[in-house]
């Protein structure tokens, strides 16, 4: 199985919306995926509850997939583009790690 975890840090203000609200709304988007995508297996995504420590990131995803070719799958699929226009447009920075889980 294949796990992919990625962190953001949103900017204040970004699409009109303050931090807190574009991290509500990426939420939703992200774990619409799960909806959209049949390759994903578990979707989980959280928002930062410490947000006062500048070292957090403010909200993050984590994603499981049966196979590599699965994971690759999702990455070109235009639901996942779409987010990722979204995404582009309210973070900072992304950190991210993707490796196997082993059963």
């Amino acid at each position: 199985m294949i796990r992919h975890i990625v962190m953001w840090k949103l900017k204040d203000e970004a699409a009109g919306a303050t931090k807190q609200k574009n991290a509500e709304k990426l939420k939703l988007i992200l774990e619409g995926l799960r909806t959209n995508i049949d390759e994903i297996k578990a979707v989980e995504v959280g928002i930062q509850i410490n947000p006062d420590d500048d070292q957090a990131y403010d909200v993050v995803l984590i994603c499981d997939f049966e196979t590599e070719l699965d994971f690759k799958m999702y990455t070109r699929n235009p639901h996942h583009k779409k987010a990722i226009d979204f995404i582009d447009q309210v973070t900072d920075k992304r950190r991210f790690v993707d490796y196997n889980v082993d059963l």
